[in-house]
């Protein structure tokens, strides 16, 4: 092997390691029976045998009589920022809700969701233990989820707005109990889509927003918590300890991490940049390639064994980018598989790495110090997924390692993965392999989106006018966006270049350029309201805060 990997944590220690179960092999491999009764679980859903898997006997018809050897590709697709309420709150026969719970106690309805949001909402660890609140569920509203009482954490997608999500989860299978694996942000979740760990990691780094691991600018620093004592240190984040990745290369079976290359927005979700043996041996140059490949390689037949999949912020679902760019994305890849050679072998994640502030009405399960997070949407699309079918049954990405772990007999990883429920319940390797379902991309109405999404100026003497703020007006939408007009209120003016329609393509932008002058001392609040095409948002409204003095 080109690389030499250190089995151990590299920040926290071997305390750390024992706890998380990097050490948890027997003699340093599983073998093969081993690993089956792993695969089982110690929660006790299904074992797997040796003809193959099954949540119930054989539906009739053809049969592909291989059991789990019938899977040869394993797709995790890694969305980001959602909640189950969410997407799917409403989906019938689900595990949802329509209303939700604040931390005032006043139970509100989650509204329609707007394809792209006005802003992010807080989602690092610390935001995570106060929307869970013990159990409560009822702190979503606070830090960023509610502002001017828009309560936008408490909003939902629905069938008419997310219609291919939701026609996967029709034809396939929604599971309504998966959780992301750590009580926190992005970063943390995505490092255990590939090790079933996070080496102690709770939250994203400090460095920049498109760099994260180890390529991360001087004094990057990452919150690193040891789950032994509670401490929380600050480490570059760069680490070594196993993964996935590491399990495949050492059994000669083929992998691939699609993800945005380095200076591309995307690129600090490319969660094998943090694994040092792997960052910086010939594993990076061979095996993590662009996002842009997968789907030729699915259409052509390339697809390796197992593939991880991410993209950039524009497409991701992430806010306050548009969901309906990011579902046509993902029914692009899908597509690609179903069209491709490989799709009567292949198997399906579609998942999202945290919460990302939204609601959820179920408490997240206590597996260890660091977690379980908040749900997550899971959607498994393959030939052998029951179709129709709601798995109740409690999952995190560990179990998604187990189907892969026992496809190409691979060692247990971490106690995670040993311990997570695998999908059994939801495949069904004896019933006549499904029909791909090839989606149309849905027409994206403009959506507008506001840099910054309010306006602060310094303290102005009475009769003097400020420096120009200048907010940018973005299309993150499909169709044409026209702004039809643009108002200051107060003692506020504008100058703006918003005169031709933006293009929904390439995301075009123009300027709005902001001055203001009191009148009088004191506060002095004042709106800027932009009107468009935009369909059911047709007005929005930027405030304005200033002071004379």
């Amino acid at each position: 092997m080109p690389y030499k990997r250190v089995a151990a944590f590299a920040v926290v220690g071997a305390a750390v390691a024992t706890v998380l179960g990097v050490y948890g092999r027997q003699g340093g491999v599983l073998g093969l029976a081993a690993m089956r009764g792993a695969f089982g679980g110690p929660r006790g859903t299904v074992s797997l045998h040796a003809a193959g898997i099954s949540r119930r006997p054989a539906a009739g018809g053809q049969s592909g009589g291989g059991g789990i050897q019938q899977i040869q590709h394993v797709v995790f697709m890694v969305k980001e920022n959602r909640t189950f309420d969410n997407y799917f709150g409403s989906f019938p026969g689900a595990n949802g809700a329509t209303s939700g719970t604040t931390s005032s106690g006043l139970v509100v309805p989650l509204t329609p969701a707007p394809y792209s949001m006005p802003r992010d909402l807080c989602h690092y660890w610390q935001c995570a233990k106060a929307d869970i609140d013990n159990g409560k569920m009822n702190g979503f509203d606070t830090y960023e989820g509610s502002v001017n009482g828009d309560y936008l954490a408490y909003t939902q997608f629905n069938q008419t707005l997310i219609p291919s999500y939701w026609t996967y989860a029709q034809k396939f299978v929604l599971a309504d109990n998966f959780f992301s694996s750590l009580t926190g942000p992005s970063y943390p979740n995505h490092l255990y889509t590939v090790a079933a760990q996070s080496g102690g990691v709770v939250n994203n780094p400090n460095s920049s927003a498109t760099t994260w691991g180890c390529d991360s600018d001087e004094g990057g620093e990452v919150n690193v918590m040891n789950p032994v004592t509670g401490k929380v240190t600050n480490e570059f984040p760069c680490f070594d300890f196993p993964t996935l990745a590491d399990s495949l290369q050492d059994a000669g079976i083929s992998w691939k991490y699609y993800a945005p290359p380095q200076g591309q927005p995307g690129y600090n979700f490319s969660t094998l940049d943090s694994i040092r043996h792997i960052r910086f041996s010939d594993l990076w140059t061979q095996y993590v390639v662009s996002d842009t490949q997968f789907a030729s390689d699915a259409l052509a037949g390339n697809l390796p064994a197992v593939s991880w999949l991410v993209t950039g912020n524009a497409h991701s679902d992430h806010p306050p980018f548009s969901v309906c760019e990011g579902e046509n994305w993902t029914v692009q890849q899908v597509n690609a598989v179903m069209q491709g050679p490989d799709w009567n072998s292949t198997v399906i994640f579609i998942t999202w790495d945290d919460w990302g502030g939204f609601y959820d009405h179920v408490p997240p399960p206590a597996e260890d110090e660091l977690g379980l997070g908040p749900r997550v949407p899971l959607l498994i699309i393959s030939p052998y997924s029951v179709p129709g079918y709601i798995s109740h049954t409690q999952y995190e990405f560990a179990s998604l390692f187990k189907l892969a772990e026992a496809a190409f007999n691979l060692p247990i990883l971490t106690t995670r993965d040993a311990q997570a429920n695998p999908v059994t319940d939801s495949l069904d390797f004896n019933q006549t392999p499904l029909a791909p379902v090839v989606l149309a991309q849905h027409a994206c109405p403009p959506t507008p989106y506001f840099t910054p999404v309010m306006m602060n100026f310094a303290p102005q003497s009475v009769g003097t006018t400020s420096a120009t703020q200048v907010l940018t007006v973005s299309n993150l939408g499909g169709g044409s966006l026209t702004i039809s007009g643009v108002a200051a209120v107060g003692n506020y003016a504008q100058t703006n270049t918003c005169t031709k329609p933006l293009a929904g393509a390439t995301h075009g932008s123009c300027k709005v350029s902001v001055t203001f002058t009191p009148q009088s001392t004191g506060p002095q609040p004042g709106t800027l309201t932009i009107d468009s095409n935009a369909p059911g948002n047709p007005q929005q409204v930027v405030p304005l805060r200033g002071t004379g003095q």
